[in-house]
C-alpha cells in the first residue's frame, strides 16, 4: 500500500463541521512538520496549546499539538496530531500546507492502520476490529469489536497455532528419526492433540459465527400473496409506518427495506410485492425482485391469512428449497378469528400464529428469528468476525478432518503432516502472518481515510 519512508497526513475525525477536528501525521518527517506548523519544538507525549501556522505570521487556528515519537505510537512511527477547530476550511487548509512543504503526502484509506500492522503494533484481526468498531450498528457489536481489538480473537488463534506447531514438530521428528521407534499412527499423543485442537477450533468457529451476525446482521425477506399482511408485519416489526397498507391487492410493487435491532441482533427486513399471477408489467418487476431477494435471504418469512400454506409454498422458486434456507410460516390475522398466538417448530421450519395488526404473538416471531440464527444477546466472549475469518476456519477444520481420517486409516504420516501444515497456514491468514499483499490491500482499502 505505501512506502515505509513516506510521511502521510489525513484528517482523523469525520469530514464536516464539528467542534473539534484532528489532523494526523505519521512518518519520519512528522517532527519536522510539527515544527513548521507550530514554530516550536514539541515535548514528546505532552499536549501543548499553541497557534497553528501555514507559512505566514498569521495563525490559521489555535489548538493542541501532541508529538508521539516512534515506536511508542499507534503506527509505530513518529506521529503528530493537531487538534483544532473542526471547520472543514481550517482542516483542509492545514492539510494543504503540510503537503505543500514536500514533507508529506495525503494518506490512502486505512493507511495509518496498515502501517500499524506492518510495524507490528496490530495484527490483521485487530486492524479490522478498528473499522468494525467504527461501523458497529449495536452495543453488542461494539463490545465484540473491542474484544477483537484487545486481542481476544488473536490470542485464541495463536494458542491453536502454537499447539499445532508442537504437534507438527512431534510428527516431523518421528518421520525424520525412525530409529526412535515412535509409531506415529498408533501414538495416543497425536490422537489426543488432534482431537483437542479440533475441539478448540470448533469453539472459535461458533464464537466467530456469532460475531459475523453482529457485524453484518441477517436478512429476513417477507413474502406471500397480496393482502396477506406482509406490509403490516413490516410496520409492526419496525415500529414505523414504513410501508403503505391498504385493502387494495398489489399495493406493494417493489421491495422495501428496513433496518431494526432485536435485543442487539441487526436485522434487515425486506417487504416484497405480493406473489401472484398478473399481467401488470410493473407488478411483475416487483415480483421478480421478490424472487431475487429470496435467493439472498438468511431467513424467509412466509405470510398467509390461513393455516394452509400450499399456495404460498408453490409460488417459491425451487432453488429456495435446494438451499434449505430457514423458513417461518406465519398465519396472520388471528384476531379476526378470536385465536390466541401460537408457535411450533419442525426442523428448520417454524410455524406461528399472530396478528400484525394488534401485534399479538409478535414476540414469538422475534424469538424465532433469534433462535434460527443461533443468536444470544450476551457480548461476553463474543468476537467480531468477517467472512474471510469463517472461511479460513472452515478450511482449517477440513484439513484437520482429513488428518484425523488418515490417522484412523493408518495412512502415511507424511499426508497427515502435510494437512496440518495447510491448516496452520489457513489459521495464520486470519491474523496476517501469512497473507497475500493483494488481500491486505483489499482489506485496508475499505477503511475510512485517517484510520
Amino acid at each position: 500500500m505505501s512506502n515505509n519512508t513516506d510521511t502521510i497526513v489525513a484528517q482523523a475525525t469525520a469530514i464536516g463541521r464539528g467542534s473539534v477536528g484532528i489532523i494526523r501525521v505519521s512518518g519520519p518527517n512528522a517532527k519536522a512538520i510539527a515544527t513548521k506548523v507550530t514554530n516550536k519544538e514539541l515535548k514528546p507525549r505532552h499536549a501543548t496549546y499553541l497557534p497553528f501556522f501555514t507559512g505566514d505570521t498569521t495563525p490559521l487556528d489555535y489548538g493542541l499539538a501532541i508529538f508521539f515519537p516512534n515506536p511508542h505510537s499507534f503506527t509505530g512511527e513518529d506521529v503528530v496530531e493537531f487538534q483544532g477547530h473542526g471547520g472543514p476550511v481550517v482542516q483542509q487548509a492545514l492539510q494543504e500546507f503540510i503537503v505543500s512543504t514536500g514533507l508529506a503526502r495525503y494518506a490512502q484509506p486505512g493507511e495509518f492502520s496498515h502501517q500499524a500492522f506492518v510495524n507490528g503494533k496490530l495484527d490483521l484481526v485487530q486492524a479490522e476490529a478498528i473499522a468494525d468498531l467504527i461501523n458497529a450498528s449495536s452495543l453488542q457489536a461494539a463490545k465484540g469489536a473491542i474484544n477483537s481489538l484487545q486481542g481476544e480473537f488473536s490470542v485464541k488463534v495463536h494458542q491453536i497455532v502454537d499447539k499445532l506447531i508442537r504437534l507438527r514438530t512431534y510428527l516431523e521428528a518421528g518421520m525424520d528419526f525412525p530409529d526412535e521407534e515412535i509409531d506415529i499412527l498408533e501414538d495416543s499423543f497425536v490422537q489426543t492433540e488432534l482431537y483437542s485442537i479440533q475441539t478448540q477450533l470448533e469453539q472459535i468457529k461458533a464464537s466467530a459465527q456469532q460475531g459475523k451476525i453482529l457485524r453484518d446482521g441477517i436478512s429476513a425477506v417477507i413474502v406471500g400473496q397480496p393482502n396477506a399482511g406482509k406490509s403490516s408485519l413490516l410496520n409492526a416489526l419496525s415500529g414505523e409506518q414504513s410501508a403503505i397498507v391498504t385493502e387494495i391487492a398489489g399495493t406493494t410493487r417493489d421491495t422495501l427495506k428496513e433496518f431494526i435491532q432485536i435485543d442487539g441482533l441487526p436485522l434487515h427486513i425486506i417487504d416484497t410485492a405480493g406473489l401472484r399471477e398478473t399481467a401488470d408489467k410493473v407488478e411483475l418487476i416487483g415480483i421478480e425482485r421478490a424472487y431475487q431477494a429470496m435467493e439472498k435471504a438468511d431467513v424467509i418469512i412466509i405470510v398467509a391469512d390461513s393455516k394452509d400454506f400450499t399456495k404460498e409454498l408453490s409460488l417459491l422458486p425451487e432453488t429456495i428449497f435446494e438451499k434449505d434456507i430457514p423458513k417461518i410460516l406465519i398465519t396472520n390475522k388471528i384476531d379476526q378469528h378470536q385465536e390466541q398466538p401460537w408457535s411450533n417448530k419442525q426442523g428448520n421450519i417454524y410455524s406461528l400464529g399472530l396478528s400484525a395488526q394488534t401485534q399479538a404473538g409478535l414476540e414469538n416471531l422475534k424469538e424465532a428469528l433469534k433462535e434460527i440464527i443461533g443468536y444470544n444477546n450476551t457480548s461476553e466472549g463474543t468476537i467480531i468476525a468477517r467472512q474471510r475469518h469463517l472461511q479460513a476456519i472452515a478450511q482449517a477444520l477440513e484439513y484437520f478432518n482429513n488428518a484425523s481420517f488418515y490417522l484412523q486409516q493408518g495412512v502415511l504420516p507424511e499426508l497427515i503432516a502435510d494437512d496440518l501444515r495447510m491448516a496452520q497456514n489457513k489459521l495464520s491468514e486470519i491474523t496476517g502472518r501469512f497473507t497475500a499483499d493483494d488481500l491486505l490491500t483489499s482489506i485496508f482499502s475499505t477503511f475510512c481515510i485517517g484510520k
